[in-house]
Formats: structure tokens, sequence, C-alpha cells
């Protein structure tokens, strides 16, 4: 076992009652469930996101904290948020990290894995290949 370390676990998942694809804009959320498998208790301090669309278009999302919080999480503690994020197009990619300061002061970053938003799986919308 790692002194310092955090594993993300991303659930993302189509929203479309708030979406409204005839003008471009696709709706996801996604929930994040961050578990402290280290030794040393420790901080989430912020957070980067890269958002991707199927056009290349890139944006990079940085802030303080996850939803307003900063969570501390002790050895086995885990902190579960949903968050969204909107894209001009039906798929897409998110992948990032946060940056953690152990309790006793080391800092380290954890990444967050790629995953698709698809808002034509999600739907049912894509034709099935024989």
């Amino acid at each position: 076992m790692a002194k310092y370390q955090f594993q993300v676990e991303v659930h993302p998942q189509f929203l479309p009652h708030e979406s409204t694809p005839e003008s471009g804009q696709y709706v996801f959320a996604y929930t994040i469930t961050i578990s402290n498998v280290g030794e040393v208790a420790a901080q989430l301090i912020s957070r980067t996101w890269n958002v991707n669309d199927a056009s290349g278009h890139t944006e990079k999302v940085r802030g303080l904290g996850v939803v307003g919080h900063q969570p501390l999480l002790q050895p086995g503690e885990k902190f579960e948020y949903t968050s969204g994020t909107r894209l001009r197009t039906p798929t897409g990619t998110m992948h990032g990290s946060f940056f953690c300061v152990a309790e006793d002061g080391e800092r380290f970053e954890t990444d967050i894995p790629m995953f698709v938003l698809d808002a034509l799986s999600a739907s049912g919308e894509r034709p099935t290949l024989h």
C-alpha cells in the first residue's frame, strides 16, 4: 500500500431531459467516488479537468475543492459527489487530476482516469451493426 494514494471511480450519465440536441447542448452528470487507499489522512485541495468534445474543442477547468468541499479523508474513508458538464456534441471525454495535501504536509496528485460521455449509446439511438 502506498503511503499517499487516493483512488477515483467515475460513473457518467447522459441527462436527456436537460439537453437540447437541436441547439447543440448535451448535458451529462458524473458521480465521482474518491477513496483514500493510502496510509496517511489527506485533504483534496483542488481539481483540474480537461473536457473534450467530438469536434476537438477542449475546455480546461480548474478550481478549489469539489462541489464546494475540500474533504479530509482518513485512510479507508470515501467521499462521493455528483457534478455535471455540457458538451456541444453528443460524445466527448473527460479526465483530470486532484491536488491533495497529506496530514504530514506531503503534496501529491491523483489522476482522474479518462471516461467517455456518450449521449448516443445512453439513449439507445446508435444503430446496431450486424
